[in-house]
């Protein structure tokens, strides 16, 4: 390791790899087998997992861009087998929710900036230079290609693929697939479901479900009521019914040619 610096206060695992030009700030916790590349920046309150691959040029944990902001003790927790390639940012939490997440087995693609108190779930991949603003919530197997710009407090559903180069400054339901500007539902993600082992009857009650809201011309509030009256429980169906009413921002809307 050459002009390395680490805190005397941090943490680090077993069988870390630590590159050239690389600060690890006190308070940051590394967890076994994790690979630090050249150039990264650790700040304190950054609390990465096991077998995690930082690449060149990371900046992880870094302050809020946030006026609210005051220096108020917050972290970044990375979890394990995560991929945070180069030059990627990722700020620290707010008062708002004390922390930013990134869960277990996420690929974050190169020059993504991934702002304060986001939620990102597990096996999601973020896309090269995706700019997500604060207190973003991600659903586990979400698909963000790059180019994507993402509104502040946006919610992405479980199973979602979004298209490159989206705005996206509505929320986008799971197991959609969201293209097109404005950016609209324009069917299932079924290559992304089908590899996690959705069966057919699945993919159909998803399609039956999404037609009711995308495609038959009601307003949300009658398209729920009647999916849950007409579909049986389900945890994809409760999901989608949960997702829907929790969202502020309004849901993407049906494309119409």
């Amino acid at each position: 390791m050459k002009n390395t610096v680490i805190g005397k206060n941090a943490l680090i695992g077993k069988n870390v790899h630590i590159g050239n030009f690389t600060t690890i700030e006190s308070d940051v916790i590394v967890g076994d087998n994790t690979c630090i590349g050249n150039n990264v920046n650790l700040l304190k309150g950054t609390r990465i997992g096991e077998n995690c691959q930082i690449h060149a040029g990371a900046i992880l944990g870094g302050i809020p861009q946030d006026l609210k902001y005051k220096d108020e003790y917050t972290f970044l927790t990375i979890g394990n087998d995560t991929i945070i390639r180069e030059f990627v940012t990722i700020n620290k939490g707010t008062a708002s929710k004390n922390k930013t997440v990134i869960g277990d087995g996420n690929l974050v693609m190169a020059n993504t900036h991934i702002g304060h108190d986001c939620f990102i779930g597990d096996n999601c991949i973020i896309g090269f230079n995706v700019g997500m603003a604060g207190e973003v919530v991600v659903g586990n197997f979400a698909n963000i290609s790059g180019l994507t710009a993402i509104h502040q407090f946006s919610l992405i559903g479980e199973h979602s693929m979004v298209s490159g180069m989206s705005r996206i400054v509505k929320d986008v339901p799971p197991y959609v697939l969201a293209s097109r500007e404005p950016l609209s539902y324009v069917g299932l993600n079924a290559v992304g479901l089908k590899r996690s082992g959705f069966e057919v009857d699945k993919l159909k009650e998803l399609k039956d479900i999404y037609r009711i809201i995308f495609q038959e011309k009601r307003n949300t509030s009658l398209a729920l009521e009647l999916i849950e009256s007409n579909f049986a429980p389900t945890r994809e169906r409760d999901i989608i019914i949960d997702f829907i009413k929790r969202s502020k921002r309004g849901i993407i809307k049906g494309y119409l040619e």
